[in-house]
This record gives structure tokens, C-alpha cells and sequence, in this order.
């Protein structure tokens, strides 16, 4: 049984989704350093591209290796500019479950390029590689990031309390770390019936592909 994910591109309309390379450094390390990035994820403040380039050089590769999960990097079609990151990780191959997540860039959000990007994944996870549960887990006070779990169809399944730790900043511009809660939510082959439709009506990509 195949306990590694492959080295895949995935492509849609407007997107690829590759392996990350260290001509991704610069922007990358950009990405890292928005505050909605620091303030949602566990990524060191600030990141440097010498951080960047451990992640891509030595954590991505070994992550796939390990059959733990894959990193890729979501780039626009035309541009090749870096989107974001998609990351499957904690996969359980017995299972067939792994827990996705997804950062975009600041100057890309609100072009529905994550739903786009996470739908993707999906269709590609359960129609190629036979996965049967995609996992998502948002913390409380993440609205954006509940709403690309909604769109792709995503349910709700509960609450995990006092799971999360959030940062924000402090008012001599320091980060604080605080504790709320996590939001799960699950997504199973059947939940994305009509779900492309969908998202091609509101003017996002249906169209799927991957080599």
C-alpha cells in the first residue's frame, strides 16, 4: 500500500499547485510575514528566508518522505505568481484521512483563490488516491478561513475547546499569544456533489486536472 503522496501538479483554470522550489523563497517569505499569517499560524515572527528555505529544501521534502503529508505551493496559471501554500499533514494512510490547510498571499485574497485551490486538492485526494476524509480545523474567530471550508462543502462536526493557540499584537507592537477554540470540520467523497457547480456559477474554476 502507497504511503507517500507523489510528486503532483495540480491544475485549474486560473492555478497550478506544485512542489515548492527555492525560487519561491522571496516570496514565501513575504507571505509569512502578513499579520493575518502570523496572527492564525504557529510560523516564527519574522520569518526569514533562511526559514523559508529550511521549509522547502529540508521540511517539505522530508514531511513527503515520511508519508506525512505534502506542501505545495498554489501559483497563478498566467503570472506563476505565489498564491499560497496548500499543506496536507497528519495523514493516516490506514485511514485514508489527512488534515488540509491553506495560507494566501495578502494581495491575492478575496479572489476565492483558496476555495479554488482546496477543491482541487480534494477532488484530486479522493478521486486519485483514494482518500476517503479530508479534515479542517479553523480556529474560532477565523471567519475567512470557515468560509473556504464552507464553500468546498464542508461539515462542521464540533468544537475541540481551548484547542488553539492565536497570537495578536501587543500594543508596543510585540506578539501575545492567546487561547481559544478549534472548529472541525470534515469533507467526504459524497460532500462534493454539486459542490464544482457551484463555484463555477459564482465565477470560480470547476475545471480540475493533475499529472
Amino acid at each position: 500500500m502507497t504511503t507517500t503522496f507523489p510528486d503532483i501538479s495540480i491544475n485549474t483554470d486560473r492555478l497550478v499547485l506544485r512542489a515548492l522550489d527555492e525560487g519561491d523563497v522571496p516570496a514565501l517569505t513575504a507571505m509569512m510575514n502578513d499579520e493575518l499569517v502570523g496572527a492564525w499560524t504557529a510560523v516564527p515572527q519574522p520569518f526569514t528566508e533562511a526559514a523559508a528555505r529550511t521549509w522547502i529544501t529540508e521540511y517539505a521534502p522530508a514531511e513527503r518522505a515520511a508519508g506525512r503529508g505534502i506542501d505545495l505551493a498554489v501559483t497563478e496559471f498566467l503570472t506563476q505568481r505565489l498564491v499560497g501554500v496548500i499543506q496536507l499533514g497528519n495523514t493516516d494512510w490506514r485511514v485514508r484521512s489527512t488534515e488540509l490547510s491553506y495560507i494566501v498571499a495578502p494581495w491575492a485574497r478575496g479572489e476565492g483563490y483558496a476555495s479554488e485551490a482546496s477543491l482541487a486538492t480534494a477532488q484530486w485526494l479522493f478521486g486519485d488516491q483514494g482518500f476517503e476524509r479530508l479534515e479542517l480545523r479553523t480556529a474560532a474567530d477565523n471567519t475567512a478561513s470557515q468560509q473556504v471550508a464552507q464553500k468546498i462543502g464542508c461539515i462542521s462536526e464540533g468544537v475541540l475547546r481551548n484547542a488553539c493557540i492565536a497570537r495578536t499584537r501587543t500594543e508596543d507592537g510585540d506578539w501575545t499569544e492567546l487561547r481559544t477554540d478549534f472548529i472541525v470540520w470534515g469533507l467526504l467523497p459524497e460532500d462534493l456533489d454539486g459542490v464544482a457547480d457551484q463555484m463555477a456559477e459564482a465565477g470560480y474554476s470547476s475545471y480540475t486536472d493533475w499529472s
